[in-house]
């Protein structure tokens, strides 16, 4: 097996929806301009309020991806 380098991101996205809306808002949106993106883990979640009612959904995102090979 060929050795590999990732590096890790911590993205947050957001959501009118859901959490789980939120989580792929950040992934989908960095997929976009990132490749070979590997593992997602949701490490916290929030809301945003307004007049005392929920208005969006938060997800912080820690995101890895194949960020290149070492030199032998």
């Amino acid at each position: 097996m060929a050795e590999s380098v990732y590096k890790v991101i911590e993205l947050v996205g957001a959501s009118e929806k859901s959490w789980e809306d939120a989580a792929r808002n950040a992934v989908e949106t960095a997929a976009k301009s990132l490749k070979d993106l590997r593992i997602a883990e949701v490490t916290k979640l929030d809301l945003r309020v307004e007049n005392g009612k929920v208005v969006a959904y938060r997800a912080r995102v820690s995101l890895s991806f194949k960020y290149g090979t070492p030199k032998t």
